[in-house]
């Protein structure tokens, strides 16, 4: 292998590992956000906020004597202009049913629970990304992974030296690989 050939090789690796770097750095940081909130799914919704209201009816009220004018007034207590239905689950209460959102009114205690969800900004559609819920996803999912592993693996060979691959790098490298290795190993002795 000439000087001239491992100058031109080392010049297209770089290119190449700036230039998908560059491209990917967006897709990268979207992907890195939706994997921390997904990872909190037990501690917070990362798609939806919901918001609850409780509001104040008359206690007279009885199922029999509900109309949709009643309903209709309920709703503006909510700041809902049309619901879509209405039900009696049980013989002391209504539900209402809004686009995204729900009112159960309790006829005895004369209160009613307003409950809405909406989306999450950016998070909902991030992670509809991450989950891969977006028919054909998967394909360019499957290109950003491939695109990963060549940034990757062009990053290995960036730097010579003492700071490349042959000097600090390969114990950069070990013990990156051993974050995973470890967290199966834990896994599997807690399961044993």
């Amino acid at each position: 292998m000439t000087k001239e050939w491992t100058r031109r090789l080392r010049r297209l690796n770089m290119a190449t590992h700036r230039d998908v770097g560059y491209f990917l750095s967006a897709l990268t940081i979207v992907y890195c956000l939706s994997g921390i909130a997904l990872n909190h799914v037990d501690e917070w919704n990362p798609d939806f906020v919901i918001s609850k209201q409780t509001i104040r009816i008359p206690a007279t009220q009885l199922t029999q004597t509900i109309t949709p004018e009643l309903v209709n007034s309920w709703s503006r207590l909510a700041g809902e202009s049309r619901y879509k239905v209405f039900d009696l689950p049980s013989p002391s209460k209504v539900k209402i049913y809004y686009d995204n959102a729900s009112l159960l009114i309790d006829l005895q205690e004369g209160t009613g629970l307003y409950e809405k969800i909406q989306r999450r900004p950016f998070f909902y559609h991030a992670n509809a990304l991450h989950r891969n819920s977006l028919k054909g996803w998967k394909w360019a999912a499957d290109v950003f992974g491939v695109l990963l592993i060549l940034v990757s693996f062009t990053g290995l060979f960036i730097l010579k030296g003492k700071n490349g691959l042959g000097g600090r790098g390969k114990w950069l490298v070990a013990a990156g690989f051993m974050v995973p290795v470890a967290a199966i190993l834990i896994f599997e002795f807690a399961q044993s």
